[in-house]
């Protein structure tokens, strides 16, 4: 997407409202080389796998402990750990899931609350904002993350109407998370779905060079070998 597109729209320009933050003023050998702009498809769904693996592992925490809690709660008076059977399906429905969601919201609200970013996303200069360029506020992150489940959702359940299985629901679901990023490159400002449902932007971020900190240590580095 070309800069030229973005100026001719005459709502607020999150990434032109970021480029004044970024650039840091009254600070000697400091450089921001370019500026922000809408983050491409291929980067977020990098950012996203680097940050699913740390979820996973959330949600393996998460479901170990309310699964020893379950069981522990559940079980028969009588009947041993080895025993017991699977966890009772209103268990699974009404502590699990919620739980597992509740997860989900909290890992990307207090990363987009407090800085825009996950840690998958700082790896890639990644950073979420609102249309204004300001950070997201929690009912923000949750109606983002919302807006990001409605096409996999809806996929998923084709899926599961379609072949009865949950296989196939789990199979459809994904390429309708696919299809989130793959809009960007169909949509004229390159946002993906939950973008243009949350009214929110994923940025690239300009490289910021510290040339006087840099000097400054050779400076010490020369004067310590001497």
């Amino acid at each position: 997407m070309s800069k030229n597109k973005l100026s001719r729209r005459p709502t607020a320009n999150p990434a032109a409202n970021q480029k004044q933050k970024l650039r840091p003023t009254g600070i000697d050998g400091v450089s921001v080389s370019g500026e922000p702009e809408i983050a491409k498809a291929g980067v977020r769904m990098i950012a996203i796998v680097y940050d699913g693996m740390l979820i996973l592992a959330l949600l393996f925490l998460v479901g170990t402990v309310l699964t020893v809690i379950g069981t522990m709660l559940t079980m028969e008076t009588g009947v041993t750990s080895d025993q017991a059977q699977t966890l009772p399906r209103w268990y699974q429905n009404l502590v699990l899931t919620p739980a597992f969601i509740l997860t989900l919201i909290g890992f990307y609200g207090l990363f987009w609350r407090r800085a825009g970013q996950t840690l998958g996303m700082q790896t890639w200069r990644l950073k979420t904002v609102d249309s204004n360029g300001q950070l997201l506020t929690w009912m923000l992150s949750i109606k983002r993350i919302l807006a990001a489940c409605v096409v996999p959702v809806m996929c998923g359940l084709i899926g599961y109407l379609l072949h009865g299985s949950r296989w196939a629901m789990l199979l459809s679901a994904f390429f309708g998370l696919i299809f989130n990023y793959a809009f960007c490159l169909f949509n004229s400002r390159g946002l993906a779905v939950h973008d243009m449902l949350s009214s929110t932007v994923t940025l690239k971020m300009p490289k910021i060079h510290h040339q006087s900190l840099l000097r400054s240590l050779r400076k010490k580095k020369g004067k310590a070998s001497k």
